[in-house]
Parts: structure tokens; sequence; C-alpha cells
């Protein structure tokens, strides 16, 4: 299955082939890589937009998921048809993720992909709304990531550290 992505913005260059490779790892190393995810690298205005829309909070931030599925935590969709392989969307906030970078002085196709991972997990029904909740969100986040590393050699480490 696929990862549609799609780069709705202008303010910053995103390398479209990278990101695409890893969400494509890490939603094996979720496996569900029988099913698609759309991708859409927005810009802070549209995050504010969504933000507001969809969480009453009008401001820009770096991720929003939209599920195609409602699911408990890991598991997953139990599709009825063809059309219902469908994870759902990711929007990143790629111009909020660079701000942020820096400031921090972080890499930012490296947050950029580990903020892919944090939104793959919501889609999979992950939440962090309390301790425990975020507990089991950043261990399935640091598995994923694990794995991507070990693809790649990287480092990457989850979002969420220093949350709860």
């Amino acid at each position: 299955m696929s990862v549609a992505l799609r780069n709705a913005q202008r303010a910053v260059p995103v390398r479209r082939a990278p990101l695409r490779r890893a969400v494509c790892a890490l939603r094996a190393a979720l496996g569900a890589s029988r099913f698609d995810v759309g991708l859409v690298c927005a810009s802070n205005a549209l995050m504010q937009r969504l933000n507001g829309v969809y969480r009453h909070c009008p401001e820009p931030t770096d991720v929003l998921s939209f599920p195609f599925h409602q699911v408990e935590a890991g598991e997953l969709p139990r599709p009825c048809c063809r059309g219902e392989y469908n994870l759902g969307d990711i929007f990143l906030g790629v111009e909020y993720i660079h701000q942020q970078c820096r400031e921090t002085g972080e890499d930012f196709d490296d947050v950029l992909t580990v903020t892919a991972a944090h939104g793959l997990c919501h889609l999979l029904g992950y939440r962090h709304d309390t301790k425990p909740e975020w507990e089991q969100m950043y261990q399935k986040e640091a598995q994923i990531l694990e794995e991507l590393n070990r693809l790649t050699g990287s480092r990457l480490r989850p979002l969420t550290a220093g949350l709860f």
C-alpha cells in the first residue's frame, strides 16, 4: 500500500523521498504495511486553521492526525473492503517544526521523521492525555523508532520524552 505525501506549503524545503521512506519503514514496524497513509506537509496558517476547527485551539502545532478508523491503542483496523485499507491522514506542521528546530538546534529532517512516527501512533489509537496513556504511546514510539534506527543507522528518540 502507499504513503501519499503532499507538500502544501512553500516556506520550508522538505526532502520528500527520505520522509516517505521513513514513514514506510515506521508503518511496517507498526505491522500496518498493507494500509495507506496520507501525509501532508502544512504551513503554520493551515495548521492553525485545522487546529482551531478540530481541537478548538487556533494556533499552529507540529502534528495533527485524522484516523480513518477508530481503534484501541495498538490495534490494527479490520477493514471490510479494499477501500477501507487506510489508516488516515497526518498533517505535519513543517513550518512550525522548522521554527522549533532553529530554536533548539535539532536536525529538521530527524524531527520531521519523529513527528511523523508520533502521528502514525495517533492513527492507531495511541493518546497521551494521561500518564498511563503517555507511557504506552512513548513505548510504542520508542519501539518503532528503534526499528527505523536499526534499518538506517539513525539515533532517533520519541517526541514526547518529557511530557509527564
